[in-house]
């Protein structure tokens, strides 16, 4: 359970020096993206899409799978501004916000265990689990999965009210499809061979595939039992990724919806393991690490 602390005095990030941007790297589970702390104000060098790009790549760049912007917020504790690595806007990352809330907290932006985010997809509670005023795990609640075709958004002939187990073709292969939105769009593809199939070649196929039009996070999973799967994932925007958090919540809901999983399972990601549970009340818990990476400062041009 969380514990309680004192309130301390606001810890701000390190004021910029002329010409540099300060960052933090953090990961949850190996999903990597780099955080510029806006809370207290002061502006980008650029448009977010752009230095996005220059940011993430891992060669010429900080490297990572994205930016995340630290924001105030008029709604919530604090606002999460997140872009893919192709510089494209995403609503949700669960991997991300776990890390955002935590350095919010330990930067003295809130003074407890409960934070609210505001996101594209909506305000998400998320709750600090802590000892001795640092953050251990990090529990989100994801919200109410979407299943509606017109929601997600997919385009399924012949699919109504939802896209559950719907086979389609792709490239050279069919593929049993499930559709969920959590706040951004997943096809879940369970299969026996899921672990061993060409994630660079079904990934990008399915990420473009006409059927989404605002493309889709892709996930290739297989079941081990009633609580515990194994996930790949192709992320829209990003491709390969150690992990995808909202892509584990979509999971849950997926292996509940075609009768192979309980509600409560454990998804063992290459970066690492998510606990999600998919509550009788509809909203989609998920708990697992966030951890600072290091922080630095970014030469900017001229």
């Amino acid at each position: 359970m969380a514990t309680t602390r004192k309130k301390k005095q606001p810890a701000p990030a390190a004021r910029p020096r002329s010409g540099m941007l300060p960052f933090v790297k953090m990961q949850g589970l190996g999903n990597d993206y780099i955080y510029v702390d806006l809370f207290d104000g002061g502006e980008l060098p650029g448009e977010a899409n752009e230095l996005a790009r220059r940011l993430a790549d891992r060669h010429f760049g900080i490297g990572g799978d994205g930016l995340i912007l630290l924001l105030p917020s008029q709604t919530a504790d604090l606002r999460m501004a997140m872009f893919n690595a192709d510089g494209s806007e995403a609503e949700m990352c669960g991997n991300g916000i776990r890390c955002l809330a935590k350095l919010a907290y330990e930067r003295g932006y809130t003074s407890g265990e409960t934070v609210t985010v505001e996101t594209k997809a909506g305000l998400k509670p998320v709750e600090l689990i802590t000892a001795d005023g640092r953050v251990e795990m990090v529990r989100v609640n994801m919200g109410r999965p979407k299943l509606a075709p017109a929601d997600i958004p997919v385009k399924m002939p012949g699919a109504s009210d939802r896209v559950v187990g719907i086979p389609f073709m792709v490239i050279d292969r069919r593929f049993d499809v499930t559709c969920v939105s959590m706040g951004n769009p997943h096809a879940v593809m369970i299969s026996n061979d899921a672990l061993e199939l060409e994630l660079k070649k079904y990934g990008p196929a399915i990420e473009h595939h006409h059927m989404f039009p605002e493309r889709v996070n892709a996930h290739f999973v297989k079941v081990h039992g009633r609580g515990e799967v194994t996930m790949r994932s192709w992320e829209r925007g990003s491709g390969a990724t150690l992990a995808c958090g909202t892509g584990a919540s979509a999971v849950c809901v997926a292996g509940s919806l075609n009768g192979m999983t309980d509600r409560q399972i454990i998804a063992h990601l290459p970066g690492g393991d998510l606990e999600l549970h998919w509550t009788e009340a509809g909203d989609v818990l998920m708990t697992g690490p966030a951890v600072e990476v290091f922080r630095g400062d970014w030469k900017l041009p001229g």
